[in-house]
C-alpha cells in the first residue's frame, strides 16, 4: 500500500512541479502574462500542450513506480486529476477561457491511459 501511494504521489508531484516551474519560467521570460485573464487562445493552447506532456509523464512515472498493476495506478492518478479538473471548472473556470478548464476534464483519463500504456509498451519492448 505504501509503495502504491508513493507511486501516485510521485506522479502527481512531478506533474504539479513541472507545470509550476515551466509556467514560472515562461512568466519571467515574458512569454505568458501574470494576468491569466488576458491570454490569447494560441497561448492557452501552448500552455495546454505542455501540461498534457507533463501529465502523460506523471502517469508514466506512476505506472513505472507502481509495485504491480501499473495501469491501475495510472488511472488512480487520472481519477485524482479528474476530481481536481472538475474542481477547477467549478471554482477557477473564470480565470481563463471556458474551454481550457473543460478540456482538462475531458483529457484527463485519456492522458492517464496513454501514460500507463507508454510504460507498458516500453516494458514489453525489453
Amino acid at each position: 500500500m505504501l509503495k502504491s501511494s508513493i507511486a501516485v504521489i510521485a506522479g502527481l508531484l512531478s506533474n504539479v512541479i513541472l507545470s509550476i516551474l515551466f509556467d514560472t519560467i515562461l512568466k519571467i521570460l515574458g512569454i505568458i502574462p501574470y494576468d491569466h485573464l488576458h491570454i490569447s487562445a494560441s497561448l492557452v493552447l501552448f500552455v495546454l500542450s505542455y501540461r498534457i506532456v507533463f501529465s502523460i509523464f506523471g502517469c508514466y512515472l506512476t505506472a513505472k513506480l507502481a509495485p504491480k498493476n501499473p495501469m491501475k495506478h495510472s488511472f488512480i492518478l487520472g481519477g485524482i486529476g479528474l476530481i481536481l479538473s472538475i474542481t477547477g471548472v467549478i471554482f477557477a473556470g473564470h480565470l481563463g477561457p471556458w474551454w481550457y478548464s473543460w478540456s482538462l476534464v475531458f483529457l484527463t483519463l485519456p492522458i492517464a491511459y496513454l501514460g500507463g500504456k507508454i510504460y507498458l509498451w516500453q516494458e514489453n519492448s525489453k
